[in-house]
C-alpha cells in the first residue's frame, strides 16, 4: 500500500475551507480506507492514467507527497513522467458542455441555484486546469486555475468568482454562508462572459491540436 497526499496541502496554498486530498493505491479492498477519505486506485489503475497521460496522473506527479509506503519504496516516483496529454480538445468540450448544462438549469429553475452555480465552478476550474495542462508550460491544478493561467485567466469582477466559489464549497463540504438571491444574480450576470471565455480557449485548443 502507498498513502499520498496531493492538491493545496502540497502546493502550500491552504486556506481554511481547503480539505486535505489524500490518495491510497492498493492491491485489494482495504476495510480501513474510507472512501469519503481517500481516493483509492488500484495499482493497475495508476499505471493506466499514467500511460493515458490523463490529468490526474500529472497532477499526482507534479503535486504529491508520499506519507507512507508497506515496501519503503516510493511507487509514483517509481514510473517517471506520464505519457503526453493528447484529450485537450475533448475534456475542455466536455466542461465546456458541462458549463452549458449548469447555466440552463440555472437560468430556468430557482430551486437548484446553488448546486448550479456550483457545477459551474467546477466545469471553469477543470477547463483552466486542462487548457494549461495541454498548452501552457505550467500547469495550474488549483481551485482557482481560471484566474491564474496569465493573459489566458477568466476576467470577472472577482466578488462573483467567489460567489461561484463559495457555492462549490457549500455543496461538496457545507461550509459557508449560503448564497442569497443578488449575489446569486450578480454570479448569473457573468455567466455569458464566462461563455465567451470558454469558447475563446477552446478554439485556440483546437488550432493548436491542428498544428501538432
Amino acid at each position: 500500500m502507498h498513502i499520498y497526499a496531493f492538491g493545496s496541502v502540497c502546493r502550500g496554498d491552504v486556506s481554511r475551507t481547503s480539505d486535505i486530498d489524500l490518495l491510497a493505491i492498493v492491491d485489494q479492498y482495504d476495510e480501513r480506507l474510507n472512501p469519503n477519505d481517500y481516493s483509492i486506485y488500484s495499482y493497475r489503475r495508476i499505471r493506466e492514467i499514467w500511460r493515458e497521460g490523463d490529468p490526474f496522473a500529472w497532477h499526482l506527479a507534479s503535486e504529491s507527497k508520499l506519507l507512507f509506503t508497506s515496501d519503503q519504496s516510493d511507487f509514483s516516483k517509481s514510473l517517471a513522467a506520464p505519457a503526453p496529454y493528447q484529450r485537450v480538445v475533448q475534456d475542455c468540450q466536455k466542461f465546456l458542455a458541462l458549463f452549458m448544462e449548469a447555466r440552463q438549469s440555472a437560468e430556468t429553475t430557482t430551486t437548484t441555484t446553488t448546486f448550479d452555480l456550483s457545477m459551474i465552478f467546477l466545469a471553469i476550474r477543470n477547463f483552466a486546469t486542462c487548457f494549461s495542462l495541454g498548452l501552457l508550460d505550467q500547469a495550474d491544478f488549483s481551485r482557482r486555475s481560471a484566474i491564474k493561467i496569465g493573459n489566458h485567466s477568466l476576467s470577472i469582477p472577482q466578488t462573483a468568482f467567489e460567489i461561484l466559489e463559495r457555492s462549490r464549497i457549500l455543496c461538496t463540504r457545507a461550509i459557508g454562508p449560503q448564497i442569497n438571491k443578488s449575489e446569486a444574480d450578480a454570479a448569473m450576470k457573468e455567466l455569458p462572459r464566462i461563455q465567451a471565455w470558454m469558447e475563446r480557449l477552446l478554439e485556440e485548443v483546437k488550432s493548436h491540436d491542428q498544428r501538432i
